[in-house]
């Protein structure tokens, strides 16, 4: 997919994708792929593989018992989660390490791995959903490497809408759009660089968003308030108040939807859950 002309224009650089994550979004939009390859071709990175089997070793998965490889990763965790950890760890790894990022990515991973577990009680892709929330604010990764200083003082606004408008003046550009360009750039599916550059609206601006897209929106909307807001993680009931007519308009069952979040929300929020597992 190409990258947006007036993007290119802002001089503004978009990390490459490492060769193993451009080989495995290939092989996961392989719907024959099998678990051997998979674990076979995340293998030949030494360093991701030892750090793909400490991340499914630790808390947050609460595996009864340790993995020993790729393959047994995979094996407990099915494919799309594994290649989501994966992506996780490239996506960190390809900015330098400091505060503010540290921050996002520790939302990203709790966000990407809740969005995977509930699309996939949804019957909807789970590997989108995970990637879309990994990549959800990889806009401001980039924003923050182009101009550390600069940024450094936009990245407090809470509000996403405001946030974009104020990177807009300042740079010429959205976080939102330059994550939508860092997918197209990694070759990621068309459904998750959309739903990264649509996150910020909201809901009644993503009627001219194909249905799928719609759907990861509302998932990603109910992550993000109860389990990553601290406005109103506190206060489920009117989170939910607000989603139901949200769910309803890009066609989820809303009870079945409440049921699937609810259910995850509750098991990662548990105390031996941390949002902030090393990679």
């Amino acid at each position: 997919m190409s990258i947006s002309p007036q993007l290119r224009n802002l001089n503004i650089d978009l990390p490459a994708c490492p060769q193993t994550l451009v080989k495995l979004s290939l092989l996961m939009a392989d719907d024959d792929a099998s678990i051997d390859q998979m674990a076979s071709l995340i293998e030949t990175d030494m360093a991701l593989s030892a750090a793909v089997v400490r991340t499914v070793n630790s808390a947050l998965f609460g595996l009864l018992k340790r993995v020993e490889s790729v393959h047994d990763g995979i094996r407990y965790l099915g494919m799309a989660q594994v290649a989501g950890l994966t992506y996780e760890i490239g996506l960190r790894g390809a900015f330098p390490p400091s505060p503010l990022l540290q921050t996002i990515w520790d939302r990203a991973g709790v966000r990407g791995l809740a969005m995977g577990r509930i699309a996939r009680q949804l019957d909807m892709d789970p590997w989108h959903a995970h990637t879309l929330g990994l990549f959800a604010e990889s806009g401001r990764a980039v924003l923050f490497a182009y101009d550390r200083q600069r940024y450094a003082s936009l990245s407090a606004e809470p509000d996403e809408a405001l946030l974009c408008a104020a990177e807009i003046e300042a740079f010429g550009v959205s976080h939102s759009a330059l994550g939508a360009a860092l997918c197209q750039a990694w070759g990621l599916s068309k459904d998750i660089s959309d739903g990264v550059r649509a996150r910020p609206h909201v809901p009644s601006q993503w009627a001219h968003e194909r249905p799928a897209v719609q759907k990861l929106l509302a998932i990603g909307a109910a992550v993000d308030a109860l389990l990553l807001n601290p406005d109103t993680v506190d206060h489920p009931d009117q989170v939910w108040a607000a989603l139901q007519p949200v769910a309803e308009q890009v066609g989820l069952h809303f009870q079945s939807f409440q049921i699937a979040t609810s259910r995850v929300v509750d098991r990662l929020n548990l105390p031996q859950d941390s949002s902030n597992v090393q990679v």
